[in-house]
């Protein structure tokens, strides 16, 4: 989970103001390429962002899923089977 507690860039805004303005806000993050953090009571609960941004984001976690297989397959030991798998958590077979 996110700490909301750290400090964010980006225009600020409250979801009910949000609500009123949501193509506005759009075309922030799209055109202008900002962030736009929703608040609730004042902290930041979501955001709209430039496309780029989640493609970025998206990049970063497939990177770091590469490498944690990467990592998973250099183990050694000996393999689990399935059987066992379900077993161990009362799995059946449909």
């Amino acid at each position: 989970m996110y700490d909301t507690r750290r400090e964010l860039d980006g225009f600020r805004v409250g979801v009910s103001e949000a609500r009123d303005q949501f193509a506005e806000l759009v075309n922030r993050a799209a055109y202008k390429e900002e962030r736009v953090l929703l608040l609730r009571r004042g902290r930041p609960i979501a955001a709209l962002v430039p496309i780029e941004d989640v493609a970025y984001l998206e990049q970063l976690e497939d990177e770091y899923d590469l490498k944690v297989a990467e990592e998973a397959r250099g183990e050694s030991g000996e393999p689990i089977l399935w059987e066992d798998i379900k077993k161990e958590f009362g799995l059946k077979d449909r």
